[in-house]
């Protein structure tokens, strides 16, 4: 859809939906109320519209106003884009229940799923967005509406909330042998155990959750935080929690948007599971 004026400025979407609204009801009033404007506004608009495109568009009559047929043929024209906003812009048909996006590793987005109705609520009223991953999503782009820290934000326009304190430790199968599994990711606790397994490692893998898997199957010990490991019925400890990879963890999100209700409540649920 292109439409051109006589200056060759672009003309405005609003005074497109307000002739849009107008060609529907056949009048000002109507359309007015649609549009949240006044019927004298409106009037003011399509003629400077009119001017715009140097094309009358409506027979101005007592009863309403009727279309020319440079008024139906531009009707004809904004139909189909009307029908393609319409669709883009219709609520979710899912459901009106608002989306709150979690960001979050592997450990806590294991422990998050153990708790998922305590989140949303019994009876929910918000849909969760797991966004599992070790790289650290952007809370000032909106890449995600909540996310796990290991350390307190410095960045402005972020508000966080001190959580739990996390350890780790090596847990182990009694029967495993004494030998590490290695974790190949960015994170403190997988690099770690590269600089100090040395030839001691029987299976290596990309994914700290199946690292876990690992380690309950037997295949060696696993470094893990210890509110995952201790929960493992078939793990125990085979060393000591690591003081250097000890810290706080925070919870963080926007400063603008901690005061919406959805996540004014995930954060409040949040909290009280992992404070």
């Amino acid at each position: 859809m292109n439409i051109t004026s006589l200056s060759n400025d672009p003309v405005e979407w609003n005074d497109i939906a307000a002739f849009l609204a107008i060609a529907r009801h056949g009048g000002l009033s109507a359309a007015a109320r649609e549009i949240g404007s006044s019927a004298a506004t409106l009037g003011r608009r399509m003629r400077a519209l009119e001017r715009q495109l140097n094309r009358e568009l409506f027979v101005r009559q007592s009863h309403g106003y009727d279309l020319t047929i440079d008024g139906r043929r531009l009707l004809a024209d904004l139909a189909p884009a009307e029908a393609v906003i319409a669709r883009a812009t219709a609520p979710d048909p899912q459901g009106a229940l608002p989306v709150v996006r979690i960001a979050a590793g592997t450990w806590t987005m294991l422990a998050l799923t153990d708790h998922l109705t305590r989140i949303t609520g019994a009876s929910p009223d918000l849909r969760l967005r797991l966004l599992q991953g070790e790289d650290v999503l952007s809370i000032p782009r909106r890449e995600a509406s909540i996310g796990f820290r290991a350390k307190r934000p410095t960045s402005d326009g972020l508000a966080a909330r001190r959580l739990r304190r996390v350890t780790f430790a090596p847990y182990a199968r009694a029967d495993a042998p004494d030998a590490w599994i290695v974790v190949r990711a960015d994170t403190r606790s997988a690099r770690w155990v590269a600089e100090r397994c040395g030839a001691a490692i029987a299976v290596e893998t990309d994914t700290p959750r199946l690292a876990l898997d690992l380690a309950l199957n037997g295949a060696g010990r696993a470094l893990l935080p210890t509110f995952v490991g201790d929960a493992q019925a078939g793990l125990g400890r085979s060393g000591d929690i690591i003081e250097e990879l000890t810290h706080d963890q925070w919870l963080v999100t926007h400063n603008d948007d901690r005061h919406l209700p959805e996540i004014r409540r995930a954060l409040n649920r949040i909290a009280d599971i992992f404070g």
